[in-house]
């Protein structure tokens, strides 16, 4: 992975089109391209936007895999809406879930590198309803992502649907942990839930 690039240092830097244009240049590289190809199997078995798995990640050499809820528009860069969003899952995205999320990494001092960000729900339909059957749906996709990151120790379910991926991967022999979702709504409403996000995040990249 030495080529790729200096590591982000403010959040939101996928707000920029050349960024954008830059991080889709580094989807053959070996550690993000097994990636890629899942990515895109998925988008051809279900209907919605799968985004890409972010370069400047540990893609393939990770050890931990941030799992969330459901992609946001912001990952979305087809939508004809007036704000398009980059095409990856990724901290750096120009939403402020992603910049809560930058900013967790850097307080629970987890190494980029180290780590891997996808969905419970691979699929973006346009709403952030998770239905029952979408929600199997992604899980039934769990096994297949696993099987591509043979460093991963670790899975730490962020936000309450993707917890519920616990048992479809207990036989995996991973540990699991769960924090609440970095979103503006558990800011506002749950400061002490959000108060608690890095640390628990730092208490899962310590095991090792």
């Amino acid at each position: 992975m030495d080529d790729i690039p200096t590591p982000i240092n403010a959040p939101r830097s996928l707000k920029s089109k050349a960024a954008i244009a830059a991080r889709r240049a580094m989807r053959d590289l070996p550690h993000i391209a097994p990636l890629r190809d899942y990515a895109a199997t998925l988008r051809a078995e279900n209907p919605g936007t799968v985004p890409e798995f972010d370069p400047m990640d540990g893609g393939t050499d990770a050890r931990l895999l941030f799992l969330m809820e459901k992609p946001g528009p912001m990952t979305d860069n087809l939508a004809a809406t007036s704000k398009t969003g980059s095409g990856f899952i990724s901290r750096d995205n120009d939403d402020p879930t992603a910049e809560a999320i930058f900013t967790f990494m850097r307080q629970a001092g987890i190494a980029r590198q180290d780590t891997v960000l996808w969905n419970v729900v691979p699929w973006w339909n346009g709403t952030r309803t998770i239905t029952p059957a979408e929600l199997n749906a992604g899980l039934q996709q769990l096994d297949a992502l696993i099987d591509l990151l043979p460093k991963l120790t670790t899975i730490i379910a962020v936000g309450r649907r993707a917890a519920q991926a616990k048992t479809a991967v207990e036989k995996h022999d991973l540990a699991f942990y769960a924090s609440a979702h970095p979103s503006p709504i558990n800011r506002a409403a749950r400061p002490e839930v959000w108060n608690a996000i890095p640390g628990i995040w730092t208490e899962a990249a310590a095991r090792r």
